[in-house]
């Protein structure tokens, strides 16, 4: 993959870009998008992937005139414009899936497939969200991942989770982009979407890790109940980063968008 830059209307764009065939856009979660994301790899294997960075995130300019849900969504969209797209493979992954989703909502007749992994963007009382911003970083594999042992070297990148020079890395990286996503993702990631899902016209699979601890799989009925005519694929032994843990399995469940 190739990281690149776009000129949007509110600030410049790095995105990654790779692959071959159809078009498709991956907006990614809080934790942001890894240095050579084997991801993004696989999907580049069977798609024209287009991953673009939210402002704040790796080396991308901060752009505090994005301030709520509807300038991400918006934003999101100058960046598919910008990219001279249409109508691509939508695909998002947690906070990504929760902005793809309201992109189809707000526009739904530009987009005609849609894959919402483990998405944000409702509440159920029942099952409160953990709050990833008073999350302590030795905390996070046993949140995000199934095999807890694997998330953490992923994580890591094979460093101990008290290490001081990981932590100091993990910690000023984690405090600028999650000073972006926390602006549509605390206190609650709440920000009206399911009002909204009925507007979504677009062919939609959800896909879940079945043993998310983040967010948690009856989430994932409700997503399916909110959006008319969406499958749901549950993938087991995996947690909220199945991108990482079963990476072909979810490339596969996104190819049932045809």
């Amino acid at each position: 993959m190739e990281l690149k830059t776009i000129a949007a209307p509110r600030v410049p764009v790095r995105y990654y870009e790779g692959g071959s065939g159809t078009p498709l856009v991956f907006l990614h979660g809080a934790g942001g998008i890894m240095p050579n994301d084997p991801f993004l790899a696989a999907l580049a294997k069977k798609y024209h992937v287009y991953a673009p960075l939210l402002p704040g995130y790796g080396d991308s300019e901060e752009c505090p005139e994005i301030r709520d849900m509807l300038d991400f969504t918006l934003h999101s969209w100058d960046v598919v414009d910008a990219l001279g797209l249409k109508n691509p493979v939508l695909a998002g992954h947690s906070m990504g899936g929760m902005i793809a989703a309201e992109m189809a909502a707000i526009a739904p007749h530009d987009i005609s497939r849609l894959a919402l992994i483990c998405p944000a963007g409702l509440w159920l009382d029942d099952h409160p969200i953990p709050d990833l911003f008073s999350t302590l970083p030795f905390e996070f594999p046993q949140l995000l991942f199934h095999n807890v042992e694997q998330g953490t070297a992923l994580l890591t990148a094979g460093m101990a989770v008290d290490d001081p020079e990981w932590l100091k890395g993990f910690l000023v990286t984690n405090a600028r982009q999650l000073g972006m996503a926390g602006r549509i993702l605390f206190p609650i990631p709440d920000r009206g979407l399911a009002g909204r899902l009925y507007r979504i016209k677009a062919k939609t699979v959800l896909i879940w890790g079945d043993g998310d601890r983040l967010i948690v799989p009856a989430y994932a009925h409700a997503f399916r109940k909110g959006i008319a005519g969406s499958e749901l694929v549950v993938i087991p032994e995996a947690g909220h980063m199945v991108t990482m843990e079963k990476t072909e399995q979810v490339v596969q469940a996104i190819a049932r968008l045809g």
